[in-house]
């Protein structure tokens, strides 16, 4: 992923386009066109990175949910099921699985909104449940527990009681929703200073269940030295 001037931005109403890739509707699925080069560190040779990810939804939910009191920051689970087909040409790998999709928004930075958050999801027989916490930056504290049915109807749920993790390897709180107040990390798949995300064993809506939980923390985000070292992982292309 390379950070990119405005120019290299363009949106339409059913495609969004940064530099050369791109992510659009076609039909019932959203269609990911991935080009870029990796960014392994101490190594001058950045691969290619090419292939297509689509992402069909089992159901659509059109409500969306202000994270703070002024409602600059919205969350929308546009897809809380999904099937997904991935076809990477470089490097050669393809897989089939489940998916979710949704997206953020918001008119100020995230650091200028919050200190940290955790968020999970699961699927479930009947549909999927997405817990979301955190603390924002004025100090107050929010915390969901969401529950989306097969025909992606939202509603709330009870929120399960808090399960802590390990810190990452970087140090960083993971905190998790479980109905037995236990969670496990069976993989750590992102692991940075200030956000890890990660696939757990969990217990919720009264089954066990394989979630995808993920942390963030903004205050070691906005930390000069963090922001000093993003470019190695995050090329910056400039006008």
């Amino acid at each position: 992923m390379t950070e990119r001037p405005s120019g290299s931005v363009t949106r339409e109403p059913t495609t969004l386009a940064i530099g050369p890739s791109r992510v659009e509707w076609k039909g019932d699925a959203l269609h990911i066109h991935i080009e870029e080069r990796d960014t392994r560190l101490f190594n001058p040779v950045h691969r290619r990175v090419r292939g297509v990810v689509k992402v069909h939804p089992e159901a659509l939910n059109p409500t969306s949910f202000a994270l703070d009191h002024g409602e600059k920051h919205i969350w929308h689970c546009l897809a809380p099921r999904a099937r997904i087909e991935v076809d990477m040409e470089n490097p050669g790998l393809s897989w089939k699985g489940k998916g979710y999709f949704d997206h953020n928004r918001g008119s100020e930075s995230l650091e200028d909104g919050f200190r940290i958050w955790h968020w999970s999801r699961a699927h479930t027989k009947h549909g999927a449940l997405v817990c979301y916490e955190g603390e924002r930056r004025d100090g107050s504290l929010f915390a969901s527990a969401i529950r989306f049915d097969r025909n992606g109807v939202a509603e709330d749920a009870e929120l399960p009681p808090i399960a802590r993790l390990p810190h990452s390897k970087w140090r960083g709180e993971r905190r998790a929703r479980s109905e037995i107040s236990v969670a496990r990390v069976r993989r750590t798949w992102e692991d940075t200073p200030f956000y890890a995300r990660s696939e757990l064993s969990s217990h919720l809506d009264g089954e066990e269940v394989v979630a995808v939980q993920e942390s963030l923390d903004m205050r070691r985000f906005a930390s000069p030295i963090v922001q000093f070292m993003l470019p190695y992982r995050m090329p910056r292309k400039r006008a």
